[in-house]
């Protein structure tokens, strides 16, 4: 990789594969489809898109991915998580399916389709630090983090003024080091700004 030309892989065992791959061609940036360690071994950094988080992690298991994806993040591998994927770089995961696994990385907690079960899903601004101006963020059986550790850098929460109830100030958007998660969907849409912060991250690394 030279630092202004990544591969960045989008995993695509099940999920808003399709959609991913869009906003980061919109970026002029070079993307592949990750479905076998190989194809993993060849990205400058990955996508985990949204989806259904106990299917993906299944799945990874079934394609031989699940241990190479876990090596990898514990690299140092850049890494962006959308909704399912945000479930699958958490360390801990609250109403977990049963036997649920996750790749892990942020040390932060999360509750499954806490959009779904327990409010409303939720469309609405929604502030990312790095950007100018808000981001439409699409929550649809979303997670959110319930707490994060000392090292993860919370980039945004639920606008209290847009929405009440459990949802309001909840945690949407973390990083640590070379790994960003989002609650909400932003590849839904022509905004790729969520996306071009992540690359720049992996320029930048």
């Amino acid at each position: 990789m030279t630092s202004s030309s990544p591969l960045v892989g989008v995993l695509a065992l099940q999920g808003d594969v399709r959609e991913h791959v869009a906003a980061l061609e919109r970026l002029g940036v070079a993307t592949t489809r990750v479905r076998r360690p190989e194809e993993l071994a060849a990205v400058d950094a990955l996508v985990l898109p949204g989806g259904e988080s106990t299917t993906i992690a299944r799945l990874a298991r079934t394609f031989e991915l699940l241990e190479p994806l876990r090596e990898r993040i514990h690299a140092g591998l850049p890494v962006l998580g959308t909704c399912a994927g945000m479930i699958l770089l958490a360390d801990r995961v609250l109403d977990g399916a049963p036997g649920q696994e996750t790749f892990g990385g942020i040390d932060m907690t999360v509750r499954r389709n806490a959009f779904g079960r327990q409010v409303d899903s939720f469309e609405g601004p929604v502030r990312v630090e790095g950007l100018a101006e808000p981001v439409h963020g699409v929550f649809i059986r979303a997670p959110w983090v319930e707490e994060v550790g000392a090292q993860v850098q919370v980039l945004a929460r639920v606008d209290r003024d847009s929405t009440g109830g459990a949802a309001a100030g909840r945690i949407v958007a973390v990083r640590q080091g070379n790994l960003v998660a989002t609650s909400f969907h932003p590849e839904v849409g022509e905004d790729s700004r969520v996306h071009g912060l992540f690359v720049d991250l992996v320029r930048g690394s």
